[in-house]
């Protein structure tokens, strides 16, 4: 992905730190979406990462302070920054991760593609990406239409249940 040219657009001129500090934070976000499961034990919630490759590891962020209530001349460059890189993650988690939930309503063929033993990541309005649960769908719900709507979830902290309209589905896992 080309991250170069757009994010230009919004840094003020000459400020090669947030520029590095922007970037960095957006390769990091780019490094930290999941690629496969790590191993193929079913209980085995950790994804393989661009950043497992780069570091060996996978990429993890500190959670940072909400600054979109505060006047912005009342931040300092360092909340600037945090800010910035926030509104990145807002849309990244708003674009990116919509287009992993599936919009059965909208197709013409209704498909079940919830199905048991999938690996998907559970949305979580209030909380940044990086913190959301990862698990694997252990059991679905179809409606009298027999379209799956809800799903039970084995995520490391046990079994939840969510709806379909939280529930991403990585696009690499295969039963």
């Amino acid at each position: 992905m080309h991250i170069h040219h757009e994010p230009q657009r919004h840094l003020p001129k000459g400020d090669l730190e947030l520029g590095d500090v922007f970037s960095s934070a957006i390769e990091s976000v780019l490094n930290s979406r999941p690629l496969c499961p790590l191993t193929s034990d079913p209980n085995d919630f950790e994804p393989l990462t661009p950043g497992h490759l780069i570091i060996g590891t996978a990429l993890t962020s500190l959670p940072q302070e909400d600054f979109s209530s505060i006047a912005p001349y009342r931040l300092s460059d360092f909340q600037r920054h945090q800010l910035i890189i926030q509104h990145f993650w807002k849309r990244w988690s708003r674009e990116y991760i919509n287009t992993l939930q599936q919009r059965t309503k909208w197709q013409h063929h209704k498909s079940n593609s919830l199905k048991p033993g999938l690996l998907v990541i559970v949305k979580e309005d209030n909380t940044p990406p990086l913190s959301w649960l990862m698990g694997r769908i252990v059991k679905t719900y179809p409606g009298r239409d027999g379209v799956v709507r809800v799903a039970d979830i084995q995520t490391k902290n046990g079994v939840i249940n969510r709806s379909f309209s939280k529930i991403c589905v990585l696009p690499i896992d295969t039963v």
